[in-house]
Formats: structure tokens, C-alpha cells, sequence
């Protein structure tokens, strides 16, 4: 009995619709693109039947072996693309292939740059590669089932890409998906089997899975066009650099070459390969939490699951690629993964495999090694916190702005200021801000520049420079210290006229110090004469026992430590007059003032803004000889 039912029509949504028009109008240029795109969904069918199956602990090759079939019919004018994969469902197909709504197709119209062929090679990365049928055809036919259905739970789905499709239940005695494409008039050269040969292996001889066709000529058997072997597990000498750039696109789905590649064969205890990559560029999703890692397990070359943390940190969550291991037992889980010794001993060779990858990328390619830190700088910075056997590796890594820096652009390694630190320093300083601006206008960097003495500049607005200073210590020897914190001594490399100068202004000005406190009342912690100020009248410093991550923390909340002190420049000229007039009788409005204007210029917010601006006011009428109040 049929299972065959009348057709229904349906419309495509909105965005799908453009995506139809530009396919047929816009991407013309480089139409081979659809076999290298339908091909690719085909193994992708294959890769998901395969999961599905062994995690049921069947076989996926019962029903014969897993292929991919690429026909032609010089009469009809078609292609057909058929794969023996998972297949789909009806409601899948119309979640698929009618609506792609988690397909990324609004982020694809957004990235089009107007270049044919890149935006061409945009299709596979957003998920809307089976469109790029409708280049070279004015018709397509797609029928499936999905695995685990009855034959009679077959779907027909077919559209001429003009806004609507039809859906029909069909008898469909194999698993899988079958895509027949009705070519448009002039696309007769595609009906070739050497043209056909020739795109297979231009874009798919990297897929592990045999691509067939039929034989040219009577007595041939149908064989293979493309390798069909995990290009992971051939000889490096045998593999070149466009080789690794294919399979990187293929994998990763991006138009984009990779920076950088380790492909490496681990052999002893545990025997397993490594290819890995450094994309050029950072993924969309890079800060959601709890998106699949980039990394593809394989067992013995069959595609198992995708990383989700046990075989990558967190902080290497942008290296793309594939770890095929030959210990793991194929119906392997995350479950399982988890207190494996395999899989802690591919986490930990990955992980240096990487970090050594970078190391001479920064070493031999320093512009390369800047492209990488633009794009995955704040991730690997993570790593600090999280992975403390390799933090020194890590710390090497890292680039940051300073008071030395040309531009903006993070220059400056740790090695790169420990290299040139003045004799006697002791400290790598830094300055957490709440960002680049507001730290190489910060009051308390006046001193440092005034005597030459490089600053790291520390701007990272959502906290992860925070970790940095946290986690790490010290580098080389060397203790990080903050200019924002404590007292800020730099007696270290102060002459001897210098420390004098200091100690006689902290004695000439202990009295205003007193009456400045006594004013603020609970508002500053403490008042004292600062020796990090050369132009501005003051600054607000963390207290000695404050941790300055908290003072950054701070920043981006109320603004303030829990104990702020606030340093006077006993040079200005306004701290001066106050000196020398201690009945001033607005002594207190100018306390207020200085601890405001320094909380302002600190980044962050003062709590009473109508007072300070009375308070100003105030002053600028005394200022002028027109106090009311005398």
C-alpha cells in the first residue's frame, strides 16, 4: 500500500526568501560551490547517524557500508547528491529546510561584503549551504527518511526557489536523503562526469567518507573519486599547506584561512593525533557559555562527539580541529571522558601542543602573532586562573598597552618590560582601569612618566584583566604592583635629595593632612602626602590591605574601594594656599571637592553629585570677592 498523500504547500519565511535571491543573482560566479555544499550536509547526515547509533550500541553500517553518491542523467538534465545518513523527519525538514531558523541566515545577509566569492564562500558558515542549489537549478527535489522510521514515514520536499515549497509523505524504503537537482538551461556542462570528478576533488577529497559515481564506461566498477581516508592520519609529507587550509574549511565551515596548524602523532602510553588550528579570526559565539567546543573526537577515525571541555580548556576554546585517539572505546560519553587518563593526557599534550604553537608564533611572526592577540587576547588571559601548571607559558603570552606603547594596540610582553626596567626597580607596575583612556589619563601614572618608568596599562572594561593581576603574582622574579594601590613608595629609585624633599613635605603639611581627614569625615579611610602626583592636586589610592582587584571591581559599581585614601600633591598650588590659611573657613567644601573631582578622575562615580556641584559653586563665588557669606 502507498503511503504517498496529497501535497501540501508552504512559504518560505522572509529571510529564506532572500537567501533564494541571492543565490540565483548574486553568487553565480563560483556556482560549484553547490556540490562542495551538498556534499559537505552529506557527511554531516552520516556523522550524526553514526552518534546516534553507537550510543544505542548498534552498528551504523548494518544496512551497508556509509557512502556518499554523486549521479548525473544527461537526458533528464540532472544531479542527484544521495547519502545513506541519518535523514530527517517531516517536522525536521520543515525546521531544516523550510524555515532554517537556527541556521544563522540573518548573521549571513549581515556579513555579505559584496565580493562574490567570498560571500560565496560564506554558505557553509551560516548553515545555508543546501540553497546554493538553486545557482544551477531552477527546480530541486529533496526526499528522505530518517533513521529508526518506517518506510512509509518517507517526505518529498520540492521548490523552484520562488518563495514557496511543497511537502508530500512518500514510500522510502532506505534511510537517508536523496537530492535531485533540475538544472537551469546553459548549466549542460555540469552533466559531465569529468567536470563532476573534477569540483569532488577540488573541494571534497579531504572527507573521510568514500564519494562514488557511477563507472564511465561498461565493466568499470564504481570506485571512489576523492582519497576517503582522515586526511589526519596521512603522512605529514605526503599533505600540503592547501591540503590543511581545505580541511580547515571544512570542519570549521569558515571562509577564512587558518593563522596557524599543529598536526602531530603522539606515540607511547596512549597512542593518538593531533591536528589543530589556530582560526584568523574569532567565532560569534566565542562568549556564549556552554557552546560545543571546536574540537572533533574521533576513534580510530570514526567521528565520535565534539569536545564540550574535557579535551580543551575553557581558555583554548577557539583552537578548531581534530584529536582521533586509539584507546577510547567507540560507544565512548562525556560521561566517560570525565577522570579518563587517555583523555587527561590528550588534554594536557593539546594544551602545550597549542601554547608552543603560539610561543613561536609570537617569537617568528610577531604581525601574525598581533592578529591572534586582537582576536583571542581576552580569552587566553583566562587561562591564568585556570590552568596553573602552564601559567608561566601563559604569562609569556600575554600583550598589554604601556606608557612606552606607540599606539594602543597591546605591543608589550611582560619579558619586553622586565627587559627594560631600570636598575634598581624592583616592581613590574601596572594600572587596572576601567579603560584604556581613563588609565593614560589617570593622576597616579604622573609621577612614573615624570622619572621614566613604564607602566602596563591595564583596560580591559569586563573584569578579565582583574584575573591577571590576581593570578599572577609575579613574572621573572619580579612582583607586580599597582600605582593605585597603597602608598605608592618608589623609594627604590629616589636619590637622596628626593627622599629628603619628601619627608620635609610630609612634616610641613601634617597639619592640613589632619584638618582634611577631619573634614570628610567617614568619607576617606585616610588622607596623606603623596609622592606619585606632579600636576594634579590629588588621587584616591586602595589602602594598603585592600586588594587592588577589588578596587577595579569597584570601578564599575559605586567606583570606590571600601577603604579609599586620599592623596595631596604637596606641590600643587591649591594644597599650598590651603597650607598656608589653615582658618580658611572653606576648608571643608575644598576637602569635599578634592576627594570628589580625584573619584572622578579615577573613573568612577561620585554618590552625591548635587553637593559637589553646590560645593564648586560655592568656592567659584568665594574666588571671585563676592561671598555673600563674609
Amino acid at each position: 500500500m502507498s503511503a504517498q498523500t496529497e501535497q501540501e504547500s508552504f512559504a518560505f519565511q522572509a529571510e529564506v526568501v532572500q537567501i533564494l535571491d541571492l543565490m540565483v543573482h548574486s553568487l553565480y560566479s563560483n556556482k560549484e560551490i553547490f556540490l562542495r555544499e551538498l556534499i559537505s550536509n552529506g557527511s554531516d547526515a552520516i556523522d550524526r547517524l553514526r552518534l546516534e547509533l553507537l550510543s544505542q550500541s548498534e552498528l551504523p553500517e548494518a544496512e551497508g557500508p556509509l557512502r556518499i553518491r554523486v549521479s548525473y542523467d544527461k537526458d533528464a538534465g540532472t544531479i542527484t547528491v544521495a547519502d545513506n545518513g541519518i535523514g530527517m523527519s517531516r517536522q525536521e525538514v520543515i525546521e531544516h529546510i523550510g524555515t532554517i531558523a537556527k541556521s544563522g541566515t540573518r548573521e549571513f545577509l549581515q556579513a555579505l561584503t559584496g565580493d562574490q566569492r567570498q560571500d560565496a564562500s560564506l554558505i557553509g558558515q551560516f548553515g545555508v549551504g543546501f540553497y546554493s542549489s538553486f545557482i544551477v537549478a531552477d527546480r530541486v527535489t529533496l526526499t528522505t527518511r530518517r533513521s529508526g522510521l518506517t518506510a512509509a514515514d518517507g517526505v518529498r520536499w520540492e521548490s523552484d526557489g520562488r518563495g514557496a515549497y511543497t511537502l508530500e509523505t512518500v514510500e522510502q524504503p532506505d534511510r537517508g536523503t536523496t537530492v535531485v537537482l533540475h538544472l537551469r538551461e546553459g548549466e549542460d556542462d555540469l552533466l559531465s562526469g569529468y567536470r563532476l570528478r573534477g569540483i569532488i576533488k577540488k573541494y571534497s577529497d579531504h572527507i573521510s567518507l568514500p564519494i562514488v559515481m557511477p563507472p564511465e564506461s561498461d565493466g568499470e566498477e564504481e570506485a571512489p573519486v576523492n582519497q576517503a581516508s582522515a586526511l589526519w592520519a596521512r603522512p605529514k609529507n605526503e599533505l600540503t599547506e592547501q591540503d590543511y587550509k581545505d580541511f580547515y574549511r571544512h570542519v570549521t565551515g569558515d571562509f577564512t584561512d587558518p593563522l596557524a596548524w599543529v598536526h602531530s602523532k603522539i606515540e607511547g602510553t596512549y597512542e593518538y593525533t593531533l591536528l589543530l588550528f589556530i582560526p584568523s579570526r574569532a567565532p560569534f559565539d566565542l562568549w556564549i557559555p556552554q557552546v560545543g567546543r571546536g574540537i572533533k573526537l574521533h576513534i580510530r577515525r570514526v567521528f565520535v562527539l565534539e569536545d564540550s571541555g574535557q579535551l580543551m580548556p575553557q581558555y583554548l576554546r577557539f583552537v578548531r580541529g581534530v584529536i582521533d585517539s586509539a584507546d577510547l572505546p567507540l560507544n565512548v560519553s562525556r560521561e566517560l571522558l570525565q577522570g579518563s587518563r587517555v583523555v587527561d593526557n590528550i588534554r594536557s599534550n593539546a594544551t602545550k601542543k597549542v601554547l608552543r604553537l603560539l610561543a613561536d608564533m609570537a617569537q617568528k611572526e610577531p604581525e601574525k602573532y598581533a592578529s591572534f592577540w586582537k582576536e583571542f587576547g581576552a580569552v587566553l588571559k583566562e587561562g591564568l586562573p585556570e590552568d596553573f601548571g602552564n601559567r608561566d607559558e601563559i604569562a609569556r603570552l600575554l600583550r598589554f598597552t604601556s606608557t612606552r606603547s606607540a599606539s594602543d594596540e597591546p605591543d608589550v610582553s611582560l619579558a619586553d618590560y622586565v627587559g627594560r626596567m631600570k636598575e634598581g626597580q624592583q616592581h613590574v607596575y601596572y594600572l587596572l582601569a576601567p579603560g584604556l583612556a581613563a588609565a593614560k589619563a589617570s593622576p597616579h601614572l604622573e609621577a612614573f612618566r615624570k622619572k621614566g618608568i613604564e607602566v602596563l596599562l591595564f583596560g580591559e572594561g569586563e573584569g578579565i584583566d582583574n584575573w591577571v593581576v590576581a593570578s599572577l603574582r609575579e613574572f621573572d622574579g619580579k612582583r607586580l604592583q599597582s600605582v593605585a594601590q597603597g602608598s605608592g613608595d618608589l623609594s627604590e629609585l629616589e636619590d637622596e635629595a628626593e627622599a629628603e624633599a619628601r619627608q620635609q613635605a610630609s612634616a610641613e603639611l601634617a597639619g592640613l593632612v589632619g584638618r582634611l581627614k577631619e573634614a570628610l569625615g567617614g568619607r576617606a579611610y585616610d588622607v596623606r602626602v603623596s609622592s606619585r602626583l606632579t600636576t594634579s592636586p590629588a588621587c584616591i589610592v586602595a589602602n594598603e590591605p585592600e586588594i587592588d582587584i577589588n578596587l577595579a571591581r569597584r570601578l564599575r559599581g559605586s567606583g570606590l574601594p571600601s577603604q579609599p585614601v586620599l592623596e595631596i600633591n604637596p606641590r600643587h598650588p591649591l594644597v599650598r594656599r590651603l597650607n598656608r590659611e589653615p582658618a580658611d573657613p572653606h576648608l571643608a567644601e575644598w576637602a569635599h571637592v578634592l576627594f570628589d573631582q580625584a573619584v572622578l578622575t579615577l573613573g568612577a562615580r561620585i554618590e552625591e553629585p548635587a553637593a559637589f556641584v553646590g560645593r564648586l559653586n560655592d568656592l567659584l563665588v568665594s574666588l571671585s570677592g563676592d561671598d555673600q557669606s563674609q
